[in-house]
């Protein structure tokens, strides 16, 4: 039997267009191994929103062929979408695809295979005229709780410091709502109880649909009406999305979870301008505060960026003093990574890596002191958890519908179910209980 392997970089976009890749593969006869074993064919799913994730398909690219010199490589994703020349000049890459087309890869390895000799291609097209959203699904559960679902591609919002337009396009492109809602009934089918709403910028679903009117509102409600469907999530969205008809409107949907990761970057509005962010941080205090006074025990969640370039000690102390404030939930922290092509890229100012490092180091100390602070408030209480993973001996986690992580003992198998827990205690990152 044919074997495949991925590897799979960068954000939950990504990690789904795997599974649908994978999906094809399965359909034409392959096995799925694991990213370090013997395959016939290598699938590198690339990120380049940071000079690492380069690094690191440059590296697993050369490790794989080593591991199998006859192997094809295929490398696919934003870092070949931006870098095509640069990823086909590696002598062991076969095949390049970008950010679309995805749907042809058996085809294209088919094509390579039949080659005697030198196998090198490049699909690559110009994603900056692509106006359709490609259409690849997912339907299995390969053994998880929680499907994540792309409804949306491309991004119009050219924040000064992001490569991702370049790499998926500067037009929004909005998958077809009754695509969507097949996916989701197939994957209830086959034993998801939890479905995230994802794309690139997927707050702006519907721009591009101006005949039939729809927005992200209408897809959550469609899904909201699946059978099997427990939990509704979405993935990070902007403080634009937050009109009083969408938060009045999933109030009065049970399955839509009291969670949002609502992007930040920065809580100073100098640093904001130089990003082209389109809102301030009095905006942003406003729909947190809307969020808490509307929804009970949400969580907001939110990305910030250390060190991007003219940042000053006193620009960041009026980040640092906003999110002590506001007290979010829980906080990714990145140091920002100039992208060439990119406008912050040629700012001046850029900050050293050190002070990047301190000031890191200074919020992820905040946000284990916010996530301590909103976990404690659940202790005593009973929650409903759906169970992902056994971690360890008979250890399993899951999360709370406002994504706490939570972590019981069990002598059962309680993998995929939705059980009530006591919360008892207060980790780093996660909280303890019991189950009821």
């Amino acid at each position: 039997m044919k074997k495949v392997a991925f590897y799979t970089l960068g954000c939950k976009v990504n990690q789904y267009e795997t599974e649908a890749m994978l999906e094809m593969f399965k359909k034409d006869g392959y096995e799925q191994v694991g990213s370090e074993e013997f395959a016939d064919v290598y699938v590198i799913n690339t990120c380049t929103v940071t000079h690492m994730s380069d690094r690191k398909s440059r590296q697993y690219i050369r490790r794989m062929k080593k591991k199998n010199p006859d192997a094809i490589i295929a490398v696919v994703g934003c870092y070949s979408q931006v870098s095509p020349e640069e990823i086909l000049e590696i002598e062991e890459v076969n095949l390049v695809m970008g950010t679309n087309e995805r749907r042809t890869i058996v085809e294209e390895i088919k094509k390579l295979q039949e080659i005697e000799g030198n196998k090198k291609a490049s699909t690559v097209d110009d994603i900056m005229k692509v106006r359709a959203f490609e259409e690849i699904e997912v339907s299995q559960s390969n053994g998880r709780t929680r499907a994540f679902m792309k409804i949306q591609d491309g991004c119009d919002r050219f924040c000064t410091y992001c490569i991702i337009p370049y790499a998926r396009g500067g037009k929004v492109r909005s998958r077809d709502i009754e695509s969507i809602v097949n996916e989701a009934k197939t994957l209830a089918d086959n034993g998801y109880k939890e479905v995230v709403l994802t794309g690139i910028h997927v707050a702006s679903y519907g721009k591009d649909l101006r005949e039939s009117n729809m927005k992200l509102l209408d897809v959550i409600k469609r899904i909201n009406e699946i059978d099997g469907i427990e939990r509704i999530r979405t993935s990070s969205v902007e403080p634009i999305l937050f009109t009083d008809e969408f938060v009045n409107e999933v109030l009065k949907m049970e399955k839509v979870c009291p969670h949002y990761h609502l992007s930040l970057q920065s809580g100073c509005d100098e640093t904001l301008k130089r990003m082209n962010r389109r809102y301030t941080t009095e905006e942003y205090k406003s729909i947190v505060k809307k969020l808490r006074e509307k929804i009970p025990n949400v969580a907001i969640t939110t990305d910030v960026i250390v060190g991007f370039p003219g940042e000053t000690n006193d620009e960041f102390n009026k980040t640092y003093d906003f999110l002590r404030d506001i007290e979010l939930s829980q906080m990714h922290v990145f140091k920002y990574s100039p992208r060439k092509g990119t406008p912050a890229a040629t700012m001046e100012n850029q900050i050293d890596p050190q002070i990047k490092q301190f000031r890191s180091d200074q919020l992820i100390s905040l946000s284990r002191t916010n996530f301590n602070k909103f976990a404690s408030k659940f202790i005593g209480s009973e929650m409903y958890v759906l169970f992902e993973q056994n971690i360890v001996d008979n250890k399993y986690e899951g999360l709370t519908p406002n994504y706490i992580r939570v972590v019981v003992e069990s002598d059962k198998d309680i993998q995929g179910n939705i059980l009530k827990v006591k919360i008892t205690d207060v980790k780093d990152e996660y909280v303890e209980g019991i189950l009821v």
